[in-house]
């Protein structure tokens, strides 16, 4: 299973060519996708009136991840772990990463930030 980021989503939707696009519909037709709650959040909030109820169609096939106790106190660990590393990150970051590592799920982003979590150890990249 694969976790999408926003940054992967926003690049997709606005370039139906990309190689973001392309790979992401292979992923989709797959049923490779999961979606956490912060990103379809994000993806919502950021759409058009006009585009606002085709998205939610689409998105409303795929299976949205929910934070849960342990997703919050894992997160929470994080928080220590990365604070001695000496690195920060927001809140939205973390619980994505938190959401996809309840599943053991890759992620996939064009963030920046995951890369870094990565190079901790939290988390895995596709």
């Amino acid at each position: 299973m694969i976790v999408v980021d926003t940054s992967v989503w926003v690049a997709a939707l606005r370039d139906a060519t990309s190689p973001e696009a392309r790979t992401l519909t292979a992923l989709l037709d797959a049923d490779e996708v999961a979606l956490p709650l912060p990103v379809r959040v994000e993806l919502l909030s950021g759409a058009s009136r006009r585009d606002l109820p085709r998205l939610r169609r689409a998105l409303s096939s795929l299976p949205v991840l929910y934070p849960s106790d342990e997703t919050w106190q894992l997160l929470e660990s994080w928080i220590d772990r990365t604070a001695a590393a000496g690195e920060h990150f927001g809140v939205g970051d973390l619980l994505i990463a938190a959401l996809a590592s309840d599943i053991g799920a890759l992620i996939w982003s064009l963030d920046s930030d995951f890369a870094r979590l990565e190079q901790l150890r939290l988390v895995h990249l596709h």
